[in-house]
């Protein structure tokens, strides 16, 4: 090889260094910078992930014992009232059978209906109206005052959920609350939030929003896990022969 060839072929490798070395900093950094998030997953690839605290206003999916109406705008010989949705997710409906419903939103309920009864009806109007419904809800566990299950009205934040369930114990350590939240039937996302330092600091950006289902879990601070093992005086140290 010539000596010019040398010359270009070192410059060569020694830029790709250089770029190799950048992009694995800026990796780093990435890393350094990156909220404390861990999840429990099926998919390992997925986990870390922020899917499930990413939709601000997730769609109601019907469950086991809702119920519901639907109606034909052009064919009213079809119109059902109280369809309940059975424990297995199914639905019997008026000329066309069982179908499955479960997990599915209004619009996503409203398009299935149209595909099935377009096996029997010409382009059906069909609309669907909830009438009993799961009301959304949140679970506080851990060491809060009153631990338990609570309605979820309205936009209420992960701060304000807990001072609903009595606020924290003393026994609670204010920088590690859990919040779980289901993203599908085999996958949980789970966050720590650091209520202490939003305290601290006054600042309430991060504190994130629920969604229905949510649990939030306040887990013991260090010294209440020892406090059992260590010694306390009796009575008898402080009385007198």
């Amino acid at each position: 090889m010539k000596t010019g060839q040398k010359q270009t072929f070192t410059l060569a490798a020694i830029l790709a260094l250089a770029c190799v070395n950048g992009m694995a900093q800026q990796g780093s950094s990435n890393v350094a910078q990156a909220d404390p998030v861990t999840a429990a997953s099926s998919k390992p690839s997925d986990a870390g992930s922020g899917a499930g605290f990413q939709s601000r206003y997730p769609r109601y999916k019907l469950a086991s014992g809702d119920v519901f109406d639907i109606s034909f705008e052009l064919s009213p010989e079809f119109n059902q009232q109280s369809i309940s949705v059975q424990p297995d997710g199914f639905v019997t409906l008026r000329g066309i059978g069982e179908v499955h419903v479960a997990g599915q939103t209004v619009p996503e309920l409203t398009a299935t209906l149209r595909t099935a009864y377009s096996k029997i009806l010409n382009n059906p109007l069909i609309s669907v109206t909830l009438k009993d419904f799961e009301k959304p809800y949140f679970i506080a566990d851990g060491q809060v005052g009153r631990p338990g299950k609570y309605e979820l009205r309205g936009d209420t934040t992960l701060t304000e959920a807990i001072a609903m369930a009595g606020g924290f114990q003393d026994s609670a350590k204010h920088s590690q609350v859990l919040l779980f939240r289901r993203v599908s039937d085999d996958w949980v996302s789970a966050k720590i939030i650091n209520v202490k330092k939003m305290h601290a600091s006054g600042n309430l950006q991060e504190d994130p929003l629920l969604h229905s289902g949510d649990m939030l879990f306040v887990p013991k601070n260090t010294f209440s896990k020892i406090r059992a093992f260590i010694p306390t005086p009796s009575l008898g140290t402080f009385m007198t022969p």
